[in-house]
C-alpha cells in the first residue's frame, strides 16, 4: 500500500433527484478538492451516505474517482457491513475499482456490546480483504466505541494497518499508539481534536469539514490558530447534523446533490442562519 496523505476529506455523496449517484457532480467535487491541495479522499463513508449505497454504487464512486485524480491520490473506501459475507462483497467491488484501503466501520446491530465478537469479525474482514483494512470507530453513528485494548489486539493483525477514531477522545491516541508497531496510520475523524490529536501523536484526519474547509483541516495538525477557527466553523456546521455538512459544502462551491431518503436537506432558514455564522462571504 502507498502512503496515505495525512489529511484527507470524507467526502459527500450527490444524488441524483431520480435517485442514482449523480456523477458529474461527484467529479465536480473531487475536482475543486483537488484543486484545493487535497490528495486523499473516503468514498461512501458515514458522510458519504455509505449505509444508504446499493450494490454496485461504491465501484462507480470509486471507479469515477479514481479516473478524475489519478493514480498518486489515495482512494479508502467506506464499508458498511453488518456481517462477514456483506463486507467481503463490498471489499471486493471496490477492489475492482481501484480503490487503495477500505475503511471498516464497527458491525452493531446485533453485536454492540460483544466486543469478543466484533474483533472477530475485523479480523475475519481482514483475512480475506485483498484491500488493506483501517477499522472504522465512530459511536456517533454506531452507539459503540472501539476498546483501545481491542484496537491494539487488531492492529497486530498483518492486514490491518490503521484506524479512524471518531470518538473525539484525543486521550485514546498515545494509548493505541504505544500499543502498536510503527507504520500504523491513525487518523482523527473529529474537527474539534485534529490539533492535539496529532500532537499526541496521531497520523492525520479524515473529516466531513475537509468538504467545506480543507485548508483550515490540513493547518490546523500543527496550528493551533487554525484549530480554533476550524472548531468555530465546524460546530456551527455539525449543529445541523449531516445536512449541515452537505449544506455547508455547497456554500463552499461543491455539488451535493440531494440526499437519500429519509435523509433532508438544511430548510432555508437554518441555511441562512448557518450560512452567517460560518460562511459569510459563500453566495456573495
Amino acid at each position: 500500500m502507498k502512503a496515505p496523505p495525512p489529511t484527507m476529506a470524507a467526502l459527500i455523496t450527490p444524488f441524483g433527484a431520480a435517485g442514482p449517484i449523480d456523477d458529474g457532480a461527484h467529479r465536480h467535487n473531487l475536482s475543486v478538492l483537488t484543486d484545493r491541495g487535497l490528495d486523499g479522499f473516503l468514498l461512501g463513508g458515514s458522510t458519504g451516505q455509505g449505509p444508504y449505497l446499493e450494490r454496485g454504487e461504491r465501484a462507480l464512486l470509486t471507479s469515477t474517482a479514481r479516473d478524475e485524480v489519478g493514480s498518486e491520490a489515495f482512494l479508502l473506501a467506506g464499508i458498511s457491513a453488518q456481517s462477514v459475507r456483506q463486507a467481503a462483497l463490498q471489499i471486493s467491488e471496490v477492489a475492482d475499482a481501484d480503490a487503495d484501503a477500505v475503511l471498516v466501520i464497527t458491525p452493531t446491530l446485533l453485536l454492540r456490546h460483544d466486543h469478543d465478537l466484533i474483533a472477530s469479525f475485523f479480523r475475519s474482514v481482514a483475512d480475506n480483504s485483498t484491500l488493506p483494512v483501517f477499522c472504522y470507530s465512530v459511536p456517533a453513528v454506531t452507539s459503540y466505541e472501539l476498546p483501545v485494548e481491542t484496537a491494539i489486539e487488531l492492529a497486530g493483525h498483518p492486514n490491518i494497518v490503521g484506524m479512524k477514531d471518531s470518538g473525539g477522545d484525543p486521550d485514546r491516541v498515545a494509548p493505541i499508539l504505544d500499543g502498536v508497531d510503527d507504520g500504523y496510520y491513525l487518523y482523527t475523524g473529529a474537527s474539534r481534536i485534529v490539533h492535539e490529536s496529532c500532537r499526541r501523536g496521531a497520523y492525520g484526519a479524515i473529516t466531513a469539514s475537509a468538504n467545506y474547509a480543507s485548508e483550515l483541516v490540513d493547518a490546523a495538525r500543527m496550528d493551533l490558530d487554525a484549530q480554533d477557527r476550524l472548531s468555530a466553523v465546524s460546530a456551527t456546521v455539525e449543529r445541523h447534523g449531516l445536512a449541515g455538512t452537505y449544506a455547508a459544502a455547497e456554500m463552499e462551491g461543491l455539488s451535493p446533490g440531494t440526499m437519500r431518503a429519509p435523509l433532508k436537506a438544511l430548510d432555508s432558514e437554518a441555511r441562512e442562519e448557518m450560512r452567517q455564522l460560518c460562511c459569510p462571504g459563500a453566495g456573495q
